[in-house]
């Protein structure tokens, strides 16, 4: 009985909940692309009590990364990526628990909390992240900053331990979890929870808290390379903040409006129109009181929460930080509406639908991505017959499109002849070398004149060619 009024009086979770088993079946079935086989959460096979698995390592200092990539090592087969992704869906679920009793905190009434926590848990501003491998930082991320703020605004005595500690969690789950060093007392000052000079002094702690971590990062042994990517610039900054916007506010199916193979313009604009009544509701009809403290407050904490992508690189998946934020500004809207709303409600459905049938579709086309990376990786095994010890890898560079992690490009789909090696339960081969050869009329032939010098002149024992969606075998 008591669970049922549990469900009866959350119901946004209590959706969230009932969903996840069919969201983990979903993302189950996605295989590694790109940045996946790249990252320190694949498979890894060396003895555990190492510095690379606690200190700072290449660009990030990420442990629990590296401890997920040991586990997946002991089975890959059995575990990777399936371990990841219960990983990700697992911190989704949790952050979607968090969001709910965030706003409750914040003294939302149920039926705000209620749709702005099933809006969270399921927008597709959310999918780059709950659909991808590696990405369990980020959800974590954002579970132990909530987590944070939640203790934050306690006001115990042990606050400012408690508090550090739990952000600098956060950060070594993703740099950006830092953040909520600010983010914390800006948001609690939106609401009322502390007052204006508690404010500027939790501010300066918080700074303390950045800059403590900055120094812990400049003390530890490393090699830090800065990719081109990450250089910040003018013109990369504007373009990441209509991203943002776009990606924070906006639902639409962006594969049917960005994407150039898939597009379907009529397809996306149903999907806008099915939404934008709620996006209305939500977050255009209401703008005269955005100058309200608490808006205010939140839009600040949004600023700072997406802040260390905007200036370098800014994805889809990147708008997972800021939502919780996002969310709470949709809360302080349909909070306005004091009875219950047909109109609303019925705007909100039509979301609903349009959500639901973008994720699916986001999901299919991850899905697809994957799948190619596998039947690359079968053709270079299979054509390649015996196995071998060191493969190299030419790609014919290739002009097709992409968007984000859900349309990968095939040979990054391959993840540079590592898809092959994991079909192979990392058996083989044990060295890939590879490199990229301008796409012209003759790059084919160019390759295989450069696959039998690179056999003449090594120790190499086979060449794949990549062209597209297939591979080609050069062999002694």
């Amino acid at each position: 009985m008591q669970t049922k009024r549990l469900a009866s009086n959350y119901w946004g979770v209590a959706l969230a909940i009932a969903l996840t088993p069919l969201l983990l079946w979903a993302a189950l079935q996605i295989l590694p692309t790109h940045d996946d086989w790249a990252g320190t959460t694949t498979p890894d096979f060396r003895p555990f009590f190492i510095k690379e698995h606690f200190l700072f390592y290449g660009f990030h200092w990420r442990p629990f990364d590296t401890w997920i990539g040991y586990i997946a090592g002991r089975n890959p087969q059995l575990l990777y990526p399936a371990f990841n992704h219960v990983c990700v869906v697992a911190g989704h679920l949790l952050c979607t628990i968090l969001v709910c009793r965030l706003l409750l905190t914040l003294g939302f009434g149920r039926r705000a909390c209620n749709v702005s926590t099933l809006f969270f848990f399921i927008t597709p501003a959310t999918m780059a992240t709950v659909l991808a491998i590696d990405s369990q930082n980020q959800t974590f991320a954002l579970a132990w900053g909530i987590a944070a703020f939640l203790y934050y605004i306690r006001n115990s005595r042990r606050k400012y331990l408690i508090w550090p500690v739990l952000v600098f969690i956060a950060t070594l789950s993703k740099e950006n979890g830092l953040m909520w060093a600010l983010i914390c007392p800006i948001l609690a000052y939106g609401f009322d929870f502390i007052d204006l000079r508690t404010l500027k002094k939790d501010i300066l702690v918080g700074i303390a808290i950045m800059a403590a971590y900055a120094l812990a990062i400049a003390l530890l042994p490393k090699d830090i390379t800065i990719h081109p990517d990450y250089e910040p610039g003018i013109l990369k900054t504007v373009s990441n903040v209509v991203k943002f916007l776009f990606s924070s506010f906006v639902t639409v199916d962006y594969i049917y409006l960005l994407h150039q193979p898939s597009r379907n313009l009529l397809l996306a604009a149903v999907t806008l129109l099915l939404a934008l009544p709620f996006i209305y509701y939500v977050f255009i009809r209401p703008w005269r009181t955005f100058a309200d403290k608490r808006i205010l407050c939140t839009a600040l904490s949004l600023v700072i929460a997406v802040g260390p992508h905007l200036g370098t690189v800014y994805s889809m998946m990147h708008t997972y930080a800021g939502l919780v934020l996002v969310t709470i500004i949709a809360a302080c809207s349909i909070e306005q509406y004091q009875q219950p709303s047909k109109s609303l409600l019925l705007a909100f459905l039509l979301w609903i639908i349009a959500a639901v049938g973008i994720d699916i579709h986001l999901t299919d086309a991850s899905i697809k991505s994957g799948l190619i990376g596998r039947q690359m990786a079968h053709e270079a095994i299979s054509q390649t017959g015996t196995p071998v010890n060191k493969a190299y890898l030419i790609i014919i560079e290739d002009d097709y499109p992409k968007l984000s992690s859900f349309c990968v490009i095939p040979n990054e789909a391959f993840g540079w002849g590592l898809a092959a090696r994991h079909e192979t339960n990392y058996q083989w081969p044990e060295v890939i070398s590879d490199t990229t050869i301008e796409r012209t009329a003759d790059a084919f032939r160019q390759a295989e004149r450069l696959g039998r010098q690179v056999l003449q002149s090594s120790s190499y024992d086979c060449v794949w060619i990549v062209n597209h969606e297939k591979v080609y075998v050069v062999k002694k």
